[in-house]
């Protein structure tokens, strides 16, 4: 299913805002050894979609700093 949305820049700004936030607290949550891998699994999920929809509105630049450096099935082996 495809939706298309008409935002005003406040809303964009907004919308950027929400989903910076939401990407660094799971990328903190990624880090913590007390969640379980399962948990982590689904949240690598949720991160996949988020960051895909940030791709949409920042810079290059910008979306740099939230790329995943390592995948959940490396840090479990290492």
């Amino acid at each position: 299913m495809l939706l298309g949305f008409l935002f005003h820049t406040k809303e964009v700004q907004e919308l950027e805002y929400l989903l910076k936030r939401e990407l660094e607290e799971m990328l903190l949550d990624f880090s913590d050894k007390r969640i379980d891998y399962l948990v982590k699994r689904a949240m690598e999920e949720r991160y996949s979609i988020l960051f895909r929809m940030y791709a949409r509105i920042a810079s290059p630049t910008e979306l740099s700093k939230y790329v995943r450096r390592r995948k959940l099935e490396e840090e479990n082996y290492t």
